[in-house]
């Protein structure tokens, strides 16, 4: 059975070209691999083939059909263990840890996610496709935690879009340099390539929009823990926007500096999504790395209690005269 996502083009995707624009939607498959989907005429256009080059205009409704094919895997299944955070039928959620690649690139084929997964859940060779089964988001490989992978086509087609249309909502702890000067806000500055390094993001007027809400949690003498909600899911947005705020990832050798680090501090911490045969909205906690400083973790435990009261106090009843 073939894979069908839709998109629809919103006002900041307006004038990129289409061969752009599924790369940016459809990370589960290469670049290589979306080109031949337009070229073999399985990428429509407000129901019309395109060329790769073609602009995309606001309210353009591109659609997506990916053709399952069961040929073998280029991929090895290995057993890699998994920190498992929930798993059933439709989806497996891990907490990744920092130094583990989600997905196979150029030349490697062995020890990420991809290869753990093909080990770890029957049949899920062709879900997405055989380059990186099951994968329907990425982090990077220092980034540790809430990494949910679709078991079914079903739920790869489902969490794929939900991703696509900013459906999911994800919380992340950055441990930064500094303290920010405002103990909560938001940053929206426009990311695009770095002019020059074109393997780096940066901010840039003439880039797409990006957003992203801040809270510190807790700082010392040198660093803060700050809870980051990105409302837009642009290439290492979080690392960037903390950067243009003047606190940098603790680590980071792109943005900031590395240091006596190991890793840069960014840890998935939360994950909401819409489960894609309840059709509830279900939510996963990934455990605070054991690399971030005690006194972050300890912030991170207290945070996390006092959302839960609240979300009790909500959940509760209430009395009515």
């Amino acid at each position: 059975m073939d894979t069908i996502v839709n998109f629809t083009v919103g006002i900041e995707d307006a004038n990129e070209r289409l061969d752009r624009f599924l790369g940016r939607m459809c990370t589960d498959f290469s670049r290589v691999r979306l080109q031949e989907f337009i070229r073999e005429k399985h990428v429509l256009v407000n129901n019309t083939a395109a060329k790769p080059s073609q602009p995309l205009r606001t309210g353009d409704e591109v659609t997506l059909i990916a053709p399952t094919t069961v040929e073998p895997s280029p991929l090895l299944a290995q057993d890699i263990e998994l920190d498992i955070l929930f798993e059933d039928e439709s989806i497996l959620v891990i907490n990744k840890p920092p130094g583990l690649v989600v997905h196979p690139g150029a030349g490697n084929h062995e020890g990420t996610v991809a290869n753990a997964v093909l080990h770890h859940c029957e049949g899920i060779a062709v879900v997405g496709g055989v380059e990186r089964p099951g994968i329907v988001h990425r982090l990077d490989k220092e980034t540790s935690g809430c990494l949910v992978i679709a078991k079914t086509e079903k739920a790869h087609r489902l969490i794929a879009a939900e991703f696509a249309s900013r459906g999911v909502e994800k919380a992340y702890l950055a441990l930064v340099d500094g303290t920010p000067r405002m103990p909560h806000g938001k940053i929206d500055v426009a990311i695009g390539r770095h002019k020059t390094h074109r393997q780096k993001m940066a901010v840039d007027e003439r880039g797409r929009e990006a957003l992203t809400h801040y809270r510190v949690l807790a700082s010392n003498e040198s660093k803060a823990l700050v809870e980051c909600r990105p409302r837009t899911g642009r290439t290492h947005q979080i690392r960037v926007h903390l950067k243009h705020l003047g606190q940098p990832v603790t680590g980071d050798p792109v943005y900031g500096r590395r240091g006596s680090h190991e890793r840069h501090f960014l840890h998935a911490w939360k994950l909401t999504l819409t489960h894609p045969e309840s059709g509830e909205r279900v939510s996963f906690t990934a455990p605070v790395a054991e690399d971030f400083p005690a006194w972050s973790k300890e912030a991170a435990l207290n945070y996390d209690a006092t959302l839960s009261k609240k979300q009790a106090a909500q959940n509760a009843p209430h009395d009515h005269d």
